[in-house]
């Protein structure tokens, strides 16, 4: 199973909501929020963008979870 570490990045980087951290990434609030909580993965073209956005690797932001 593939998880993200949004929440942890959008920490780290100050922002506080949820909402302005999708709005710095160009993100739709709603679908950044389900990103958020691993209830769906972003596309790989949303990914690459998060990493540009946030100075980050792939595999920084994604990682595969153990079950």
């Amino acid at each position: 199973m593939v998880k993200n570490r949004l929440s942890e990045i959008r920490l780290q980087m100050g922002f506080r909501f949820q909402k302005d951290f999708a709005e710095f990434l160009g993100l739709d609030p709603w679908l950044y929020n389900r990103y958020e909580k691993n209830a769906v993965q972003p596309s790989a073209e949303t990914l690459l963008l998060i990493c540009e956005k946030t100075n980050r690797k792939i595999e920084d932001v994604i990682y595969k979870a153990l079950i």
